[in-house]
């Protein structure tokens, strides 16, 4: 890590790539009281990696050796783009943040969709994180390709409409475009069963929204038939108490100045959807107390990546340590007892 950290963020990324193909098989250490269930699919706890990490799904093998629970490859544009120039992703070291405006640089739907056919299923959950070309004329139809083509091959879909780094992307967050993009898609996932796929589908939203949007979006995802929400993406806002020198680069800030609105977020949306969406909490989670909160507000399950920059691998099993820990403080069995708790007590 200490070398990595020497490297430009890119390059430094790249090695870290490539060290994850290269993880050897590492025996589990089982932990049945931390098992939990998202929307439907059975993980041996909550901790996953975030959209963005594996692009490409090249590591995603080693990456769940490594002990995540499951892995988001993406985001994934039908066809391959460059993203934006570089320099385009920068560490906030006095933050620990980054902030990231990569421009959903990616190799295109067939070349992850030939490597996730690749895949042995029985070893582990992967899901895709889709997208659209920067570039596209019909957003839509994106989108329907990315469910069409990789819905067969992963175990779940998340649709992006969160990135601030592609023009008008968020746009599609606006109720009124939302229910029409949300039907679509809806569709077009229950299309799958032909094939004997039916991935649950996920939503991925801004930590940016306005209470009544959010709220919003949550009665169009349950209208739609979604499975859940991924609660949240990186956020263009600037804290004032941002110290490092890039904090006014432009792009998603990511990491710790991020926890709290996106945790405020998560507990807005989990109170509104009363567990009728599943929930992925996501944002700034560096410790076990971090992600443990996300849970206690409603998340069945939560993913890392800017923490990983900064504590390295190794905090994935300290979160899972201190998750058994924090359980037995608050005298709780396991990890389901402890989904949402914290809505329980605000409604007592």
């Amino acid at each position: 890590m200490r070398f990595l950290r020497l490297l430009p963020p890119e390059p430094a990324h790249a090695a870290a790539l490539a060290l994850a193909r290269l993880t050897p098989p590492l025996p589990p250490r089982e932990r049945p009281r931390l098992a939990t269930r998202l929307a439907g699919l059975a993980l041996p706890h909550p901790v996953g990696l975030a959209a963005g990490f594996d692009k490409n799904a090249e590591a995603f093998a080693g990456l769940l050796r490594l002990g995540f629970a499951f892995v988001e490859v993406g985001t994934v544009t039908p066809r391959p783009q460059p993203g934006n120039p570089p320099p385009r992703l920068f560490r906030l070291v006095e933050d620990r943040a980054l902030i990231n405006r990569m421009g959903f640089n990616n190799e295109g739907l067939e070349v992850v969709a030939a490597r996730l056919a690749r895949r042995d299923r029985r070893r582990g959950i992967v899901g895709a994180n889709i997208g659209v070309n920067r570039d596209s004329a019909e957003p839509i139809a994106d989108y329907l390709a990315g469910i069409e083509r990789l819905g067969p091959l992963a175990d779940y879909l998340v649709v992006n409409v969160s990135s601030p780094n592609t023009p008008g992307l968020r746009e599609w967050q606006r109720p009124e475009r939302l229910g029409t993009l949300l039907a679509a898609l809806r569709r077009a996932r229950d299309g799958l069963a032909a094939t004997g796929a039916k991935p649950p589908l996920f939503l991925k939203i801004a930590p940016d929204l306005e209470e009544k949007d959010a709220a919003a979006i949550v009665e169009l995802a349950l209208e739609a038939g979604l499975d859940g929400l991924v609660v949240a993406n990186t956020t263009t806002a600037r804290p004032t108490s941002l110290r490092s020198k890039h904090r006014d680069e432009p792009g998603g800030l990511s990491g710790a100045p991020l926890f709290e609105p996106s945790t405020a977020l998560l507990r807005q949306v989990a109170a509104r959807a009363r567990g009728r969406l599943a929930l992925v909490g996501v944002g700034g989670i560096d410790s076990a107390e971090r992600a443990y909160a996300k849970i206690r507000a409603g998340a069945s399950a939560v993913q890392l990546y800017t923490g990983l920059v900064y504590e390295g691998p190794g905090l994935l099993r300290r979160i899972l340590d201190g998750l058994e820990r924090l359980l037995d403080r608050d005298r709780l069995d396991r990890l389901a007892d402890a989904v949402g708790r914290d809505l329980e007590a605000g409604a007592g």
